[in-house]
């Protein structure tokens, strides 16, 4: 498409609503059973760990399916691997919503999470391919917008929904939306993507599965089981192990599941790193804040939720401003003014105590969410802009794949450092000064990002940009 001011959004316009439709039910399906988890239990007679496979089940099948979706892009045309994505996320969502037990239930989960793996990957992708790169990063910005929406209402209205209907009712208030958008998809979405037919290796596949899976959940159990547990060394050693395997297994292939050479496009990688830092530093921070007004300075399970919502609003409205100034003046200067952002507002967090108010945290936390929303899109945006359209596919599934990674890393991380730094004096100050080390470490993460930011470059025709006027 032509580089020109008069690009015709209006077209776009069923394509963006089919696709944030998508985007938004399997991001909001994520954070709706948190809540939920309470009643539940008490319904089925679960005891807290088991329930809490629930969550992680969702995780880890989500993870094992993203490295997959660029062969399955490769393999299949754009609207009937949709489809059947967001068809197995309905089936999913129905069975959970009947399930007369547990098995059923973790069943309902594993499909809604086998299509919520594939679609966010073929959604960027679909943009990608559609969008001329001048307009990128808006479409990505928009694109955004729904990413910090959906986390940001998921436990306010599971809330709602499980004090007046039954726990059910968070299942079959996402299953009409799914219905609805199969219906919309199936007449307004286009074939976009290019088949190869590419042929499936076997080995690869679990090599992958067992590889991320193995790391995802050794990680995402370390907060909780502490480091030196053996559930968490030997799922992460085995990790390591399949997944060089994995790696080196592609770098043989003619045809590889997942294509590693995006990493020879040097702003690939480093705009991909950069994104994996922000990821960490948000996801653990929404884990951190809850336990440390929870469990250490007295707020209810609602007002630590709360805490959170104005800046998950905040980051919702900056996104498609920072996809606009991206496609204006590109994204180095995103990156290092929100990588600074992000660093000064870490460091607002480090001086917690028993006296700090809700009116800090939350202004703080908004203020942060900016810093975020200045790079993270963008430098996913910068990461896919390096590649030619056919490895587009392999590097949305990269991207999101190692992001994923990042969060659990992130998270893991954080609430040992939390853990360990906790002054065993018995006070809630004691407490407190794990949760500010906790900040510390993130800060830290985050003046390293800020400082390879200055590496990045932006390999992008000068054509292909917006002008400045």
């Amino acid at each position: 498409m032509a580089n020109t001011e008069t690009f015709n959004w209006k077209k776009y316009v069923p394509l963006f609503v089919v696709l944030l439709s998508g985007a938004f039910i399997t991001i909001l399906n994520q954070t709706l059973l948190g809540t939920a988890l309470p009643p539940i239990m008490q319904d089925l007679n679960l005891t807290e760990s088991t329930a809490q496979w629930l969550q992680s089940v969702f995780m880890l099948v989500n993870g094992i399916m993203i490295p997959v979706t660029a062969f399955l892009i490769d393999k299949y045309s754009t609207r009937k691997l949709f489809l059947t994505a967001m068809g197995l996320f309905a089936t999913g969502t129905l069975v959970a919503a009947v399930s007369p037990n547990f098995s059923f239930l973790m069943a309902g989960r594993v499909l809604q999470a086998s299509g919520a793996g594939i679609m966010m990957p073929l959604m960027q992708t679909i943009l990608f391919l559609t969008f001329p790169v001048h307009r990128r990063g808006t479409a990505m910005g928009l694109f955004g917008l729904v990413i910090a929406f959906a986390p940001a209402i998921g436990p306010s209205l599971a809330g709602f929904l499980v004090d007046q209907f039954p726990w059910r009712s968070i299942f079959y208030v996402v299953l009409p939306i799914a219905v609805l958008d199969i219906i919309a998809a199936y007449f307004l979405l286009k074939n976009v993507t290019e088949q190869k037919n590419p042929r499936l290796d076997i080995l690869s596949v679990i090599l992958s599965t067992l590889g991320f899976g193995g790391l995802l959940y050794g990680f995402s159990t370390a907060g909780n089981a502490g480091w030196l547990s053996l559930k968490v060394i030997l799922p992460i050693v085995i990790g390591f192990v399949l997944l060089y395997w994995f790696i080196t297994r592609q770098l043989k292939l003619k045809e590889p599941l997942l294509e590693f050479r995006v990493f020879k496009h040097g702003t690939f990688t480093l705009a991909t790193g950069l994104g994996m830092v922000v990821f960490a530093a948000m996801i653990g921070t929404n884990v951190i804040l809850p336990l440390y007004m929870q469990n250490m300075i007295g707020f209810s399970a609602l007002e630590s939720g709360l805490v959170l919502l104005p800046g998950a609003i905040v980051m919702g409205f900056s996104n498609p401003i920072t996809g606009y100034l991206f496609d204006k003046f590109g994204g180095k200067w995103l990156a290092r003014g929100g990588l600074l952002l992000l660093s000064l507002t870490t460091f607002a967090f480090t001086n917690l105590s028993v006296d700090t108010s809700f009116t800090y945290l939350a202004t703080m936390n908004a203020i942060r969410m900016i810093s975020i929303a200045m790079v993270m899109m963008p430098m996913t945006t910068l990461a896919l802009n390096q590649l030619p359209n056919d490895l587009i596919p392999h590097g949305t599934a990269v991207n999101n794949t190692f992001r994923q990674v990042s969060g659990s890393v992130g998270t893991a991380v954080l609430v040992t450092v939390m853990s360990t730094a906790a002054i065993s004096d018995k006070t809630a100050a004691g407490v407190i000064h794990g949760v500010n080390i906790s900040f510390i470490t993130a800060a830290i993460a985050a003046i390293l990002g800020f400082i390879l930011s200055f590496k990045l470059k932006e390999d992008v025709k000068p054509g292909d940009r917006l002008s400045n006027h």
